[in-house]
Formats: structure tokens, sequence, C-alpha cells
């Protein structure tokens, strides 16, 4: 980021690196840019790691209080592979989320095949990484009507769910920022439960203490694997107290779990509490 930080505004830019879309100013809103790549182990299972890929990008629109407009992607395929499987998977998330493909680039006869996925959203009011205030609450909002993907450390919410069901409860994010619920706010992603909110912290020059105990858990997975989990829908959130009871009776009215879990504070160091037990995880 430093290399490109000197070039990173000409006059629009709200929000560029560090958070989990980059937020340009457009008169009397905002545009939101986004992209992920798919690790290779998720290409093990091709059509998964097309659904993900538009997943993710959704949920960090999502995220920031924005709505998706569209996406592109960029592949790379190898001459042997049969990748259908892949594009049935992209094309299963675009209709799951009614998000648009609209364009992309392809490299054929590759030696390896990826897959990555930009997308574009937009939003009246923004939640962002960069505004977790001291004292605030930490909420975790986790669908826990999911299961296991095959082996990976995923939790899908998605698959079996209506496109409906799924953009009802995306929607949640959409009205806390736009009611201005909350300020401040991730999706749980690839560093897990405690790494997200980690990385929130981080970018807010913040510290927390979390309770263990305060995390949803399913009874089917081990605590430890829980907390690496990518979740297809999890969010964490900060608020003021006043807006915390808000905030989770908008989860739980569509049976997404939402708990407080744990207080911003303004030392930079983030806590667990388990128990009597105390450790610093980052510092």
């Amino acid at each position: 980021t430093n290399q490109f930080k000197p070039f990173s505004d000409y006059g629009n830019t709200f929000i560029d690196f560090g958070d989990d879309a980059a937020v340009i100013k457009n008169e009397s809103d905002y545009l939101l840019f986004a992209a992920d790549g798919i690790w290779a182990n998720l290409l093990n299972d091709y059509f998964w790691a097309g659904y993900c890929a538009v997943l993710v990008n959704v949920n960090d629109i999502y995220a920031m209080g924005g709505k998706p407009i569209a996406m592109v992607n960029i592949m790379s395929l190898k001459k042997t592979d049969n990748c259908m499987d892949l594009l049935e998977g992209i094309r299963t998330g675009c209709d799951k989320f009614k998000v648009p493909m609209v364009g992309g680039h392809l490299h054929p006869d590759t030696d390896n095949t990826t897959v990555s996925v930009s997308i574009m959203g937009k939003a009246s009011k923004i939640l962002s990484s960069f505004s977790a205030k001291e004292g605030e609450d930490i909420i975790l909002a986790m669908d826990m009507d999911g299961r296991q993907y095959n082996n990976f450390l995923n939790w899908d919410t998605t698959l079996k769910k209506s496109s409906e069901e799924c953009l009802s409860k995306l929607s949640i994010m959409n009205e806390i920022a736009e009611k201005e619920l909350s300020f401040a706010a991730k999706d749980i992603s690839n560093p897990g439960i405690l790494g997200t909110i980690g990385m929130l912290l981080e970018t807010s020059r913040k510290g927390a203490i979390i309770d263990l105990e305060e995390i949803q858990r399913p009874e089917s997975l081990d605590f430890i694997d829980w907390l690496k989990i990518y979740p297809g829908y999890g969010f964490t959130l900060t608020s003021t107290s006043e807006n915390t009871d808000k905030i989770l009776k908008l989860f739980n009215k569509q049976k997404i779990e939402a708990k407080v879990i744990g207080k911003v504070t303004n030392d930079n160091l983030m806590n667990l509490k388990y128990k009597n037990q105390n450790k610093t995880l980052f510092d």
C-alpha cells in the first residue's frame, strides 16, 4: 500500500486501503469497489470455488453498508481442466445474490487454474473498519443454520437457502448503516472470527476484551475450528450501548444469532477472556 498511497486519491477517494471495499465519493452517495482471489486449495472443488468467488465479494459490499451492482472476473484455465463446474459455481452465485457478471478477462491454456472476481457496489452511508470507538460493544452476528461444506473450514449458510432469504438477511447491514446504528463493521472472512475482529481493531487503532464464552458456536464443530471458519453469513460490528439492542433485534428477527462478545478498548491490545484466564492475542 505504501507504493500506491501517493496515487490513491485524485479528489474523490473516501476510503482506500485497509477496508473490505474501497469507497469513492459519487455526488449524493458512494461507489464501492472490492476484489478477491480464490485460494488454490479451494480449487479442489471447482463449483465451490466459483460460488465462493461471488459470495466473498458480495459479503464485502454488504459489510460496508452497500448493495452490489455488478461484477467482473479474471480466470486462468488449464487446457486439461474441465471447468464447467467452476462456471456453474459462479452462475449459481450470481443467481443466488442477484448480482450480474458483466465481463472480465480469460487466460487460456495456463499452467494453473485460478479465479478472481471484483465487484462494484453503492451505498448512501458507510460502515467502515476504521470507525470503532473506545467503550463500544463488539457484536458478532452469525447465521447458525448451516453446515460445514465438505472438508473445508467453510460454514455454508446460503447454498440451500432461497435467494430471497439470503438477500433479506444481508439487507440488515444496509438498514444498520442507513439508520446509523453502527459505524464500524467487517464480514468474517479468511482470518476467522478473532482474526477479523483483530483487523477491524488494527485499522481503528483500538484494542478489545473478547469473552470467548460468549461466542456462539455449533455443537457439530470443534471450537478452535469454529474460530477459524469462513461463514456464508457472519459480520462483526461495534455499537454504542444505546444502539446495541436495536441491532441485536434486527438480526434476531431474521433468525441470525447476534451477541455482544466484548468491548472496544483504547490500549491497542486484543485480549481474550475465558473463565478466569486472560491472554493477549494481538498487540
